[in-house]
């Protein structure tokens, strides 16, 4: 660190602790993008994160807030200052009259739900997974899938977040109604979200049931009770198969029942499936067998087959993720939804001329399904600036997700992205906040929400006129050009993106070369490799190094400074959380892992070259023509004979 970092820190409470460390590694949950923060704080109070951003200020440092990096973008990536709030996650106030709970805002949804269930509540509705945190959840537009909820930020009745000048101010609908809307979906651009008072609703169970069906049936009860017949309705679009599963739940007072089935929940059909995305990495025609057989474990080879359970809301609302993966969504008005699914679809099929996207389909096969989701938030306010659901149509939220099986970039991914973006725009689409899109910028950004991207920025640099929240991701997205904004004195500036031998992409920022003379920010002293960021990122799982020349003015017992596997779980392993989680089953040590990777090698390996022959004795629908199967028999059998090749 700079001299003038001890004189600074001189300057502030020596009562009020940094706890930092400047060894962390940060990497996306999904491993897509990584960087070298100079120095990662981990705050438990109020007054911590403001000493930091105080310090920030004095320093000229950018200042990132992060909780578990879901988010598969560069969004989170500084090489300036990075805050986590994960230590950082108290309840403050229970209402139970008004059935608020007062949070700080590091809390991860799970937790909340936990601490919730003491007192009789829950979170109305929920996305996917629960490992975020309640800020970085608000602040990038979360949402479920039901027609009578909306994003997660709806349930936001104030908050209180800290500034550029280090001064913690509360907002609501009522006080600073603007910095509340534009906080409601803040891109961590406008400061550090630090208590946020949430509605939540009694605890309940809910009961769902799954089918699968033909894509025709789906578009034919489109709007004829698809999405209303249930509180919530989720869809997975199976373009090769041109089937979808539809997913309903409904609260009920029945007592919890399992799933009677769960293929790739199971270790074998996890590292089954697995395996076969990596072997279409090789042999990309195979994706469409793929897609039968991994389905067709999953819910049923046969139109119709059924599976339901019931189960606690806080639980059963969610999905499993799987693997490591690259997501694109967007969302359009919801009446739009069956003529965009049936032009990608036919895209997917080569027929290129009736689907009206052009780009050439020629070699090209993605993973599926396609994601289908609802959000209703017509008639609600106070809105969010920023917001990706329409004011006066439900919105339909498509997600092109493509796995990267073993850390690997599917080979169809700029192509498919690039088809996927045109025809989302289309329709005037709105892209995720947290997802990676790859063709949206300020222009376009502007067209579709007018006004309101104005009036945000004009916010964001009320309450940060210098960026201090603000980086390259928010440059190239968000902001006007440099012509008309140019870039602010702490602005972070992208210094390059370079792809690493093992997946993944570097970010370093311009702020990495104010502390290390210009040496490359991946190496260590006395390192010849580039790639020593895996050696860094194991000796953080193992001990959160204090900055050397702070052991004075830092605490370091254990109560003041993390060392914990389970603090430190999203830094050593992204895909095996090291918290147990309550209702967990107990038994799998490695070594039965180990067998159960070997076992689906050997399901997977044989699978892949008896495939065709399956599909004809089972007598089942194929995605292809016999013409097309003998063809891609050949194809896919030369392949693997060639991966087998390569890998003797």
């Amino acid at each position: 660190m700079p001299p003038r970092f001890h004189i600074e820190l001189d300057r502030t409470d020596p009562d009020v602790p940094l706890r930092a460390s400047q060894s962390h590694v940060h990497h996306t949950w999904a491993r897509t993008f990584h960087s070298r923060p100079e120095l990662y704080v981990r705050p438990q109070s109020l007054q911590e994160i403001q000493k930091v951003v105080k310090l920030a200020r004095r320093m000229r440092r950018r200042v990132v807030t992060v909780g578990c990096a879901h988010s598969p973008s560069d969004l989170t990536c500084t090489s300036a200052w990075m805050m986590n709030l994960d230590n950082y996650k108290q309840v403050l106030k229970v209402d139970q009259d008004r059935k608020t709970m007062t949070v700080q805002a590091g809390i991860r949804l799970h937790d909340l739900n936990l601490r919730a269930k003491d007192h009789g509540l829950t979170m109305p509705n929920l996305g996917s997974i629960d490992d975020q945190s309640l800020a970085g959840a608000i602040a990038t537009a979360t949402h479920g899938s039901s027609m009578s909820h909306g994003l997660l930020s709806d349930r936001v009745q104030s908050l209180r977040i800290v500034l550029a000048n280090s001064q913690a101010v509360r907002c609501s609908p009522q006080q600073s109604p603007d910095l509340f809307r534009a906080a409601l979906v803040s891109l961590g651009a406008l400061g550090i979200l630090a208590e946020i008072e949430f509605q939540m609703i009694e605890a309940n169970n809910v009961e769902w049931v799954q089918t699968i069906r033909p894509i025709e049936d789906v578009l034919a009860d489109w709007n004829n009770g698809l999405w209303t017949s249930n509180e919530f309705v989720r869809v997975w679009w199976l373009p090769y198969m041109k089937r979808a599963v539809v997913w309903r739940a409904d609260k009920t007072d029945k007592a919890p029942v399992k799933p009677q089935y769960n293929w790739y929940g199971g270790n074998v059909g996890f590292h089954t499936y697995h395996i076969l995305l990596w072997l279409s990495q090789y042999v990309p025609r195979f994706l469409p067998w793929v897609e039968w057989f991994v389905f067709g474990m999953q819910y049923g080879f046969n139109d119709g087959a059924l599976i339901s359970a019931v189960g606690e809301q806080r639980t059963e609302l969610l999905m499993n993720c799987l693997y490591s993966q690259f997501v694109n969504e967007w969302s359009i008005p919801l009446e739009k939804g069956p003529e965009a699914l049936t032009r990608l679809t036919n895209w997917l099929h080569g027929d290129e001329q009736s689907s009206g996207i052009p780009f050439s389909t020629k070699g090209l096969y993605v993973h599926s399904p396609i994601e289908v989701r609802i959000a209703n938030t017509v008639n609600r306010e106070p809105r969010p600036f920023l917001d990706t659901s329409y004011p006066n149509t439900p919105a339909l939220y498509l997600n092109a997700t493509l796995y990267r099986p073993y850390g690997q970039d599917p080979p169809c991914r700029e192509r498919y992205y690039q088809a996927f973006e045109h025809l989302m725009k289309e329709y005037n689409g709105r892209p995720h906040w947290a997802k990676n899109f790859q063709s949206v910028d300020y222009p376009y950004l502007s067209s579709i929400y007018g006004t309101n991207l104005d009036e945000y920025n004009r916010v964001r640099s009320e309450v940060d006129p210098e960026g201090m929240f603000l980086g390259a991701w928010h440059r190239r997205t968000i902001l006007p050009p440099k012509t008309d904004l140019p870039l602010l004195p702490l602005e972070e500036k992208e210094v390059l993106q370079r792809h690493r031998r093992t997946g993944g992409v570097d970010w370093i920022g311009e702020q990495a070369r104010w502390f290390d003379g210009g040496v490359d920010v991946f190496d260590k002293p006395g390192s010849e490799s580039g790639e020593s960021f895996d050696y860094m990122a194991q000796a953080e799982a193992e001990n959160s190094v204090l900055l050397e020349g702070l052991r004075d003015e830092l605490e370091l017992d254990e109560s003041r400074v993390s060392t914990t596997t389970e603090d430190l779980q999203y830094d050593d392993d992204s895909f095996v959380q090291a918290k147990k989680r309550e209702g967990a089953e107990e038994g799998w040590d490695g070594t039965q892992v180990f067998k159960s990777i070997l076992l689906s090698l050997s399901i997977a390996i044989p699978l892949s070259l008896a495939l065709l022959i399956l599909l004809r004795t089972l007598r089942t629908p194929t995605p292809l023509n016999d013409a097309e199967a003998s063809l891609q028999a050949l194809e896919i059998e030369r392949g693997l004979v060639e991966l087998m090749k390569r890998k003797n």
